[in-house]
């Protein structure tokens, strides 16, 4: 059965060590996401419909919003990963230029010597599972270098004026304004598309074309996020947790969070801590 070893927040992203046997659905992060190959069996990773392997050659990287999946690629053998969400405007501000804008040129990360001693070392810090203060530092010093290395081979690096073409339709903006008021309710897609003036396929079209995902996918990050928000900063059940959120019993919510992150909600609880 998947489950987690270990599982680290800063302030400015988180890390975690999973031990991986089963599939993770196709879902998106807010963050910057970077998977690491640790021990066991290799991972296959799906990055907008196409396949990437996790072994001990490359990890994976995938920025914001984009949509993927992963798989173990031998059920018989668990993938040991290191999986980093990196909050995409501390990137930005930590490398101080706007010409770094956490956009990955590549989803394939060659583990360089260099790079594989930074994985090394953020591993090494989650298995101590104790606060370090040096967790960020860290934290940016691996997705910095597997950033260059994502654009080593691109012939354009990326600024913040080419990435800026998402969210420039006000009817998608609208629809984004709306989910995020309504994302712990049972938000009908229908509903939706005619609150923004447009019908059900028009809507879904013009929603994948500037997110890169579906509005489903969409409203399953909102809720998946404000889960591990409530986790890792309240007292509430995860029963409770899984009603706030809109879910008509525990074993739904559950079902749903180990889909999306890979665990389940109580074993995530356990095992994360923050700085």
């Amino acid at each position: 059965m998947s489950g987690a070893i270990s599982v680290h927040h800063g302030d400015f992203g988180r890390a975690a060590l999973y031990e991986l046997d089963k599939p993770i659905i196709t879902h998106a992060h807010r963050e910057g996401h970077l998977i690491f190959y640790i021990d066991g069996g290799p991972g296959d990773v799906v990055v907008r419909d196409r396949f990437y392997k996790v072994d001990d050659v490359t990890a994976v990287a995938i920025s914001p919003w984009e949509s993927h999946s992963f798989s173990p690629s031998d059920p018989d053998r668990p993938c040991l990963c290191l999986v980093l969400y990196i909050k995409p405007m501390w990137f930005l501000e930590a490398s101080q230029s706007a010409e770094f804008a956490l956009s990955f040129g590549q989803p394939v990360v060659p583990m360089t010597g260099e790079v594989r001693r930074w994985a090394t070392r953020l591993t090494s810090l989650l298995l101590d599972n104790q606060a370090s203060v040096r967790f960020d530092g860290f934290l940016f010093e691996t997705t910095r270098l597997c950033f260059d290395e994502s654009w080593s081979s691109m012939d354009e690096k990326p600024n913040l004026l080419t990435r800026n073409v998402r969210f420039n339709d006000y009817r998608v903006r609208r629809s984004l304004r709306l989910m995020q008021e309504s994302f712990t309710e049972d938000v009908e897609i229908d509903h939706l598309a005619r609150d923004v003036g447009l019908s059900r396929p028009h809507f879904y079209k013009l929603f994948k074309m500037q997110m890169g995902i579906t509005p489903n996918i969409f409203l399953n990050t909102l809720r998946t996020e404000q889960a591990i928000d409530d986790l890792m900063g309240t007292q509430k059940s995860v029963t409770d947790i899984g009603f706030d959120l809109g879910f008509s019993s525990q074993a739904s919510f559950t079902r749903f969070f180990a889909s999306n992150v890979g665990i389940p909600p109580t074993e995530y609880r356990r095992v994360a801590h923050c700085a």
